[in-house]
């Protein structure tokens, strides 16, 4: 990890450590009254910047951690949020949801929509869903699905609109089923629920509605991704995290967090995200990310689409007012 070229997204990271763990007390103390927090370590660099973030601001006694593993999680991410928790003294326990998710009904589920597309889909068989590049579609986000058979072959296949929701409604059982154990333990303890998402997840809808977009508190909700790497090796986050690439660990193939959501790699979506929230011109965004202006425009519009998405996942519910 290195600093950003960008210069309007270097950090001075001891005064914003301060100032969000400042914040994060007041807000615990005034607003929610929780003497802790509670929240999911995946592994990810987002979860071990926001661990490391409640044990400055609390203690590392009024922090738990969770590690909930499912049948199609790399076993390296339990390995690295298990090296989270003891960096910085964190009780935790493993919650394996692997067995609820079964009883759901949510791999079976998947595994028919997926049979949609691909009829011999089964035992032995992987699969994660991947879109194409905003920037040779013209702005439009196609899905496939990439199946890898239990001879290895790969094979990247079209999805109808209703097979690509069922697969997404299935898949999203994995991030509502975290949250309710998280909810769990912090009524337990009586903690607060730590929300993870970054500035581009809040921003762009990356987040499951109930799911993981569900907390208390989220404190690094403000923070483009490259400066959630600058205060994560500001506070001694391992390493290993630090240069592992992002993914989403959702799927049983590997899967990067642009073919998936984003049009970029995270370092030049904050310059575009930066660019639009800052009504820079397309020429000084294309020539600090070496895109072109016209690829600027479309991973603009890409932007626009998903805010539009994401209105949505944040609403509240609609109430009906009382009649008068």
């Amino acid at each position: 990890m290195t600093v950003p070229s960008f210069a309007p997204l270097v950090l001075d990271p001891a005064a914003e450590v301060e100032r969000i763990t400042g914040w994060m007390r007041e807000r615990l103390r005034l607003d929610l009254r929780k003497r802790g927090l509670v929240l999911g370590l995946s592994g990810g660099i987002d979860s071990s910047l926001c661990a490391a973030l409640a044990v400055r601001a609390l203690g590392a006694k009024n922090v738990f951690a969770l590690f909930m593993p499912e049948n199609d999680s790399d076993p390296e991410s339990l390995r690295l949020g298990r090296s989270v928790a003891e960096t910085f003294g964190i009780d935790s326990i493993l919650e394996d949801i692997g067995p609820s998710l079964a009883a759901m009904g949510c791999y079976e589920r998947r595994d028919a929509f997926i049979r949609e597309a691909v009829p011999e889909y089964g035992t032995g068989w992987a699969s994660k869903i991947v879109f194409d590049s905003t920037m040779t579609t013209g702005g439009y986000n196609i899905s496939s699905l990439v199946v890898r058979s239990p001879e290895g072959e790969m094979r990247k296949v079209r999805l109808s609109a209703s097979a690509y929701l069922g697969i997404v409604a299935a898949t999203n059982m994995k991030q509502r089923t975290r949250k309710q154990l998280e909810y769990y333990h912090a009524d337990r303890l009586n903690f607060a629920v730590l929300g993870t998402p970054n500035r581009l997840e809040y921003d762009q809808g990356f987040f499951v509605k109930n799911g993981d977009g569900a907390a208390d508190i989220k404190p690094i909700a403000h923070l483009y991704k490259s400066q959630v790497y600058q205060l994560a090796a500001h506070l001694g986050v391992p390493a290993e995290i630090l240069s592992r690439p992002p993914t989403t660990d959702t799927y049983s193939l590997p899967q990067t967090q642009e073919e998936f959501y984003f049009a970029l790699p995270y370092d030049k979506m904050d310059v575009c995200l930066y660019g639009v929230e800052n009504a820079l011109p397309p020429s000084e965004i294309a020539a600090a990310t070496g895109l072109k202006e016209a690829e600027v425009e479309l991973v603009w519009a890409d932007i626009a689409a998903k805010r539009k998405v994401a209105r949505y996942l944040h609403a509240a519910p609609l109430v009906m007012a009382a009649a008068t």
